[in-house]
């Protein structure tokens, strides 16, 4: 009997899932198999808020499975480890899992191999599921992987996708295979309190809406931060709840510029996951860098954590932040534009922090989001500051997405909602907003006086 493991990592779905589709394809039994490797809570990654939206998408995939006759079987303990164990169990020939781009996940892929051959277990590792293009498959002359967005991005759109897969009717899974109960949330005074719900339904369910009656006003709106007109769709694409392959290919079935800006934010996501595939120390280490003598300002890193650094439409995003595990991707560019330009602090204390909450914290976009921000990245202009006054009257101009975000300046209308510290001292003193950590022009003039 062909029995075979659909290793789960970062592909929760059985839609369009390359991973699945290639283990059930022949076989006469597959074992949908997610392992909890403590390895990862190890490392930091295993936090509240993802924690909560994994329960969730383990749960949905599992029910999903089971509506196929099969069901997804939980294991604790090293990935390697418990899928060898399982295949011995079972008697399966092969293991399929997506390929990973982190080094974490290349660790993991490796330790697979090695194991499962010692069981004589052949490892089957997918492409062009956790990516639309996988690194690697255009590359510059005379380099491994581009380290421009443009040109990459030019490359990267002259490629031909797969089609996407439909998801399997029937499943065939061994009876009497033991698992671990799925997992729970963590409880609530863990969780930002307006955290999403996780799972490829929830995901198909914010896609197809925003799909059909957003997506073609992309373009003019999405930096738009109260009106809020982003698909919110990174956590689903993190835990691979939805195919980035199917969401491009439906961006590309359009002709609006609302569809061409999206797929272009969909290609900057793979764009960072090659950048990671080929340099994985810029997890923690600048990409490229500029000597930069961060400064060590503990009080000043706790008030921007905190939402109090005396800017409102920085606070805000820090509030929305805590408030929601999520934050809209301009909040993200001034808050971290702040952080490394204007308070001169080490990106890694902010990205680190992000990660702490984040509920689509996700290594290669993150880290390298944070690094094009800094100056230690890609971006090509690396002295780039975000003036956050200028920003907050060009992307909240009536002060909508301040005042949802800041109740004590909820009574304050734009533009003194963004400049509060222009306001008389009496007034000042009513709304228990603290003065501004720093002025913007000695910021400036102490990161250009700084950095080398």
């Amino acid at each position: 009997m062909n029995v075979r493991i659909c290793l789960f990592t970062s592909d929760l779905r059985v839609r369009d899932n390359p991973v699945l589709h290639a283990a059930a394809h022949g076989a006469d039994q597959v074992i949908p198999l997610f392992v909890q490797d403590p390895a990862i809570a190890a490392v930091g990654f295993g936090v509240p808020n993802r924690a909560a939206f994994l329960a969730d998408s383990l749960a949905d995939l599992d029910a999903s499975l089971r509506e196929r006759g099969s069901r997804l079987v939980l294991r604790h303990g090293g990935t390697a480890v418990e899928a060898a164990r399982l295949a011995g169990l079972t008697g399966a020939q092969e293991v399929h899992v997506a390929a990973g781009h982190t080094a974490f996940a290349r660790a993991r892929e490796q330790r697979l191999r090695a194991v499962l051959a010692s069981y004589r277990v052949r490892l089957v590792v997918h492409e062009q599921v956790v990516t639309a293009v996988a690194p690697g498959a255009v590359t510059p002359a005379g380099s491994h992987h581009y380290a421009v967005f443009t040109p990459y991005f030019r490359q990267w759109a002259g490629q031909r996708l797969r089609d996407p897969l439909p998801a399997p009717r029937r499943l065939g899974t061994p009876a009497g295979v033991p698992s671990a109960p799925l997992p729970e949330r963590p409880g609530p005074g863990l969780l930002s309190p307006l955290l999403m719900s996780g799972g490829e339904s929830e995901g198909r369910r914010r896609w197809n809406a925003w799909y059909g009656d957003r997506i073609d006003g992309y373009e003019e709106g999405h930096d738009a931060l109260a009106d809020d007109l982003t698909s919110r769709l990174s956590p689903f694409l993190h835990f691979g709840c939805l195919s980035p392959t199917e969401l491009v290919q439906a961006a590309r079935a359009r002709t609006s510029p609302g569809a061409r800006a999206f797929e272009r934010q969909l290609a900057w996501r793979d764009f960072h996951h090659q950048v990671l595939a080929a340099r994985p120390d810029a997890a923690a280490h600048d990409y490229r860098t500029r000597s930069d003598d961060w400064r060590d300002a503990p009080e000043e890193l706790e008030a921007w954590q905190q939402g109090r650094t005396g800017y409102p439409i920085v606070d805000a995003a820090m509030r929305q932040l805590r408030q929601e595990g999520w934050m809209h991707n301009r909040g993200r560019l001034l808050a971290a534009s702040f952080l490394c330009k204007t308070l001169y602090l080490d990106w890694r204390a902010g990205a680190r922090y992000f990660l702490s909450l984040l509920v689509d914290g996700d290594v290669a976009n993150n880290q390298l989001n944070w690094q094009w921000v800094a100056g230690t990245g890609t971006d090509t202009r690396p002295n780039r500051v975000l003036n956050p006054v200028t920003q907050a009257k060009r992307y909240d101009p009536d002060g909508a997405y301040v005042r949802r975000w800041l109740p004590e300046l909820s009574r304050l209308a734009a533009p003194a909602v963004h400049e509060p510290w222009k306001l008389p001292r009496a007034l000042r003193a009513e709304l228990d907003y603290p003065e501004p950590l720093v002025q913007l022009d000695q910021g400036l003039s102490r990161f250009r006086g700084s950095r080398p």
